[in-house]
């Protein structure tokens, strides 16, 4: 037995002895070989090294198996990482593969600073390096305990798509490297939050239930970025789905949560169902905000429920709430989706009153309404209240304004108008041009409205078929049939084709 062991020992330093000179031998493989411990010939000895005896006899030296030099490689990768020779590294890094990079960061679990650097080495210097899933998650990991999130974040993405690779494959590859590289739940909330941000939601809805099935649950922001995601793009029935899963789970919902779910009832035209859901929140100890008040009453205001609508905003007082500038904004552009002009101007008095800035929304709201009805002092007024508040009008304001004036006959005053636009530093889009030219087509000046498509086409906007109608029309009517039938034609190059109902006006008008 003492000559067993003796014999075992020689053999042993005789092999650590020799390794140095096996340069000719593979260095490592990505995985472990195959237990040949049946075999009567081959010995594993306790410190890892296989001694497989020579086809050829007994008399050939022992060599090491590729399981050795594996976790030389890895000492040897260590070893540089502590003394700092980050360019010796760079010799070894190029003969790891993944299972390997995966031993390097596991053993780097209580030095964190040391994981960091390695993972830094590998992104660095080898862009191109085929990681699995498993080694990827491994650096996530350290890359989250570093507080390097967006670093963490673009290799999750990297794995959400990458093609082949399910959500099952990614939640359980950071399922089952989680504890090894001592990380936290974050690292489950930003896998939720990537998806929401790939506009992968389906594939985030399963993550979110493969994680619940391995134990781990994830934060209510997570949880509330795919709600608000999924009700975003208008999938309220998965939205739905999503929210039964963290009640389930008990995660405590906030507000936001609350928040997500009103506007889902509002995009699916449940409006009714509000008070139930909000009674159900309130004994889970969740209360409505200013937000909820906001989001019911621009639904009520988008389905023209006026009275609803201020029966819910005269209610915010006993809630201790307050209306907003979104709150009167949402009801002004309901008024007038109505045609309920002159309460909307009551409304924004009401505003100025409580002491309340309107902003370029509530004029403008005002504004193309009173344009809408040809209504011209009404929109004068409403352009000149916007500029004494300091209140800057935008291409939507002079627009209107500009498109009122010329439709009535004041082109002249809303070139007026039109030169203050530019002075302003706004460049006129083909939707202003095409404005002015209509007004100078109405009065028969067509000359004027030629002049001003040449500067519209200097000015690089393209003319549409709206356009092209508007100065065909025009020609017909002042009986320049010769420019109407060149103007044809150079629409039918172009591609734009008159609408049926000009086609029919522009013919009569030749009769």
């Amino acid at each position: 037995m003492c000559t067993h062991r003796l014999l075992v020992k020689n053999l042993t330093l005789r092999t650590l002895a020799t390794f140095p000179k096996q340069t000719q031998h593979p260095v490592f493989h990505s995985q472990r070989p195959q237990s040949l411990s049946s075999s009567p010939s081959n010995y594993y000895l306790e410190n890892g090294v296989t001694l497989v005896q020579s086809q050829y006899g007994t008399n050939q030296e022992p060599f090491l198996s590729a399981s050795l030099s594996d976790s030389l490689l890895v000492e040897k990768v260590l070893l540089g990482l502590k003394q700092g020779k980050l360019n010796h590294l760079c010799n070894y890094l190029c003969r790891l593969n993944p299972v390997l990079v995966v031993e390097v960061i596991f053993r780097c679990r209580e030095n964190l600073q040391l994981g960091l650097k390695f993972i830094d080495l590998i992104l660095l210097n080898c862009p191109n390096f085929k990681h699995s899933s498993q080694s990827l998650s491994a650096m996530i990991h350290i890359l989250v305990r570093g507080r390097r999130v967006l670093d963490a974040q673009a290799l999750i993405l990297r794995m959400v798509r990458k093609s082949g690779v399910s959500h099952i494959e990614i939640v359980d590859s950071l399922v089952s490297t989680y504890s090894k590289c001592g990380s936290n739940s974050l690292v489950f909330d930003l896998l939720v939050r990537t998806y929401v941000q790939a506009r992968k939601l389906r594939e985030g809805f399963e993550a979110l239930k493969a994680l619940r099935s391995n134990g781990f649950c994830v934060s209510i922001n997570a949880g509330n970025s795919l709600l608000g995601g999924l009700v975003k793009v208008g999938w309220v029935d998965l939205a739905w789905e999503v929210y039964g899963e963290l009640v389930s789970s008990r995660i405590q919902l906030n507000v936001y949560t609350l928040n997500i779910m009103v506007n889902a009832l509002c995009k699916d035209g449940k409006i009714d169902g509000f008070k139930l859901f909000i009674s159900n929140m309130a004994e889970k100890g969740v209360c409505t905000d200013i937000v909820t008040y906001n989001t019911l009453i621009n639904a009520y205001c988008r389905e023209g429920l006026l009275e609803e609508a201020f029966q819910l905003k005269n209610s915010m007082a006993s809630k201790g709430l307050r209306p907003e500038l979104f709150t009167y904004n949402a009801m002004i552009n309901g008024l007038c989706k109505v045609g309920n002009y002159a309460r909307a101007k009551e409304v924004l008095y009401e505003m100025l009153q409580i002491g309340l800035s309107p902003d370029t929304t509530t004029y403008n709201t005002l504004l193309v309404e009173s344009s809408r009805k040809d209504i011209i002092s009404e929109a004068k007024g409403i352009f000149h209240e916007m500029s004494c508040p300091g209140v800057v009008p935008d291409l939507v304001s002079f627009s209107s304004i500009i498109g009122v004036l010329s439709r009535n006959g004041h082109i002249d005053h809303a070139l007026l108008y039109f030169r203050d636009m530019k002075i302003e530093g706004f460049v006129p889009d083909n939707v202003i041009y095409t404005i002015l030219i209509n007004g100078y087509c109405r009065n028969g000046k067509m000359l004027e409205a030629l002049k001003l498509q040449d500067e519209m086409l200097e000015q690089g906007c393209v003319m549409d078929v709206v356009t092209f109608n508007t100065i065909l029309n025009g020609l017909c009517r002042e009986k320049m049939l010769g420019d109407a039938d060149k103007l044809f034609n150079e629409m039918v190059e172009r591609g734009v084709f008159p609408d049926l109902f000009m086609v029919i006006v522009n013919t009569k008008s030749l009769l």
